[in-house]
């Protein structure tokens, strides 16, 4: 074929219209054509489903679907590029300094400089000025899949050794490297096409770092309202100090651990579960210490945290000082599904506040605080109904209650009982290992790949109704459990370091089942594309007590 020849014409579906298109137009220029239809600037695109940059080029008909900020995939792109942004800041203005991405923080990523404890307010002022200057000249950030070796190369006179280290234990033909002006970076998300579209963003001092703030979704032209969080601040930096006991920090660390020597790797697995178990243990203490006073002993957490396990090895232990704590489950105070409240869309909210038996359980609570005996309710999910069977509950002193469910850090959940009297723990799986200095792994994608295994195992549930759910739930968490998350008396944080390679065998196949076709299939790809980068690890080195058997099953501690 001549190459006049070449440029035939290609049906394409772009926003929900027929056009037709030259072969080998790149997906920005019809972006640049379409951004006045835009609020915001377009970000990236899924082309036939799959989600692309813009330097991407149309070579075979289908449907085109471009976002900007005000979608998942576009802020997800948005913050990511931010951070490319931030470290070419670095990189100029302080050549040898190593910056680390430690953890996200409310709306924003708490960062720090390696080795340094103070960071001057006039290198802040300077950084975030720098940035600003990128942004100003909205110079491209250009895409390149280059050989292996040449990636190698770049990245490793780039100074990001860390990246090196970890991309020379993937066997990958080809590696995409960004480049603006004269910086190059590895990025394991995809990146906004130039600088000009990041102009939201502030830097801000925090603890011995700082923090990158960044717009959301729903107000993109304001940065996100200061994360004032004390607490899970604290309970990230104790994450950081145990991959520091473990000597892992990052994803290379854990290969080289694979490669070289099989038998720190079980070490690394154990005590990894000894420092969850004496965190526990810890927790046990300090009720115990109080137990006079603590009745009742509330365990909160977003899904997937695992709070079951959790709940039973607190009790463990706190047999072990003497005490014998009571289970009351939250589920069977469900009102009657008639009585559920709707939720914005109509639908029925089982996670309100309001789809619980308020008035009943705190009368319930009170009786049993007073010792005396209860009839307790078991709720039929079957017939949606609650059904009494004289099943009879009595607690003496000594005997603290311990209830689990996502209301538990609402005052209102348990009113009738003084505040003095609670002991609130707020659990979820802060994720403790980063890919690279630069890129972080989601705390939200750990929790969706437990549950999908989970599901699978235990509910007989696909990973596409999975994903599908996933929104609802996110929702949920958003408006029943974050914002009392700094009311909890202590948080434990459930990830474990090297759970992602226990995970990826069994989640690998039931994502991969997701067909291209389906809305959800971008998550997939996401979930699929970040188990790609851990090594696997056996089931048999996992103990049967740990948190992570209440996903891939065979605990020992509730028959699994």
């Amino acid at each position: 074929m001549q190459e006049g020849q070449q440029k035939e014409l290609l049906a394409l579906e772009i926003q929900g219209k027929s056009m037709q298109v030259p072969s080998g137009t790149s997906l920005l220029s019809i972006a640049s054509s379409l951004e006045k239809d835009f609020s915001y600037p377009i970000l990236g695109a899924k082309y036939n489903g799959e989600l692309v940059d813009l330097y991407i080029e149309i070579t075979v008909p289908g449907k085109i679907e471009f976002f900007d900020i005000t979608s998942r995939e576009g802020i997800r792109i948005y913050r990511q590029s931010l951070v490319f942004l931030l470290a070419r800041a670095v990189n100029e203005l302080f050549p040898l300094r190593k910056l680390k991405v430690q953890h996200s923080l409310g709306k924003s990523y708490y960062c720090e400089f390696k080795g340094m404890d103070y960071l001057s307010p006039l290198d802040l002022i300077a950084l975030e000025a720098k940035m600003k200057e990128f942004v100003k000249a909205g110079e491209p950030i250009i895409p390149q899949d280059l050989s292996r070796e040449n990636a190698l190369r770049i990245l490793a006179a780039q100074g990001h050794e860390e990246k090196v280290a970890l991309l020379e234990n993937l066997n990958w033909k080809k590696i995409r490297v960004y480049t603006s002006g004269s910086y190059s970076n590895y990025s394991y998300r995809l990146l906004a096409p130039d600088t000009g579209k990041l102009k939201v963003f502030k830097l801000e001092a925090y603890a011995q770092g700082f923090l990158l703030r960044f717009p959301v979704p729903a107000n993109p032209t304001q940065v996100a309202p200061y994360p004032n969080l004390p607490k899970l601040g604290q309970v990230f930096r104790e994450s950081e100090e145990w991959a520091s006991i473990l000597g892992v920090n990052n994803l290379a660390g854990l290969y080289g651990l694979c490669r070289h020597d099989e038998g720190k790797y079980n070490q690394l697995i154990h005590i990894a579960e000894a420092l969850h178990e004496k965190k526990i243990a810890r927790i046990a203490d300090e009720i115990y210490s109080q137990h006079d006073k603590f009745r009742i002993v509330l365990i909160a957490g977003p899904s997937s945290s695992g709070k079951t396990t959790f709940a039973q090895r607190l009790a463990i232990q706190l047999r072990v000082l003497g005490l014998q704590p009571v289970p009351i489950s939250l589920d069977d105070y469900f009102v009657n599904r008639e009585d559920t409240p709707l939720d914005e869309r109509g639908e029925v909210d089982f996670e309100a506040l309001g789809a619980i038996d308020l008035e009943l359980f705190n009368q319930h609570l009170r009786e049993l605080i007073a010792g005396l005996p209860v009839e307790v309710p078991t709720f039929n999910f079957e017939t949606g109904c609650r059904e009494w069977f004289g099943k009879k509950l009595q607690v003496k002193p000594g005997q603290p209650l311990i209830i689990e469910g996502i209301h538990g850090l609402n005052e209102t959940l348990t009113s009738s009982v003084q505040r003095g009297n609670k002991y609130k723990i707020y659990i979820s799986a802060l994720t403790q290992i980063a890919i690279d200095d630069h890129n972080r792994v989601q705390t939200t994608d750990t929790r969706l790949i437990r549950r999908v295994v989970r599901d699978y195992q235990f509910r007989g549930q696909s990973a596409l109704r999975t994903l599908k759910l996933w929104s609802s739930v996110r929702r949920g968490e958003e408006k029943n459990i974050f914002p009392y998350q700094e009311e909890a008396d202590m948080m434990f944080n459930s990830a474990l370091l090297y759970e992602l390679g226990v995970l990826k065998k069994h989640a690998f196949p039931l994502l991969s089942a997701v067909s291209i076709k389906e809305k959800e299939y971008t998550d997939a790809r996401r979930l699929l594309d970040l188990l790609a980068y851990f090594p696997e690890i056996a089931d048999q080195n996992v103990p049967l007590n740990s948190i992570l058997r209440e996903f891939i099953g065979g605990s020992s501690i509730h028959g699994q």
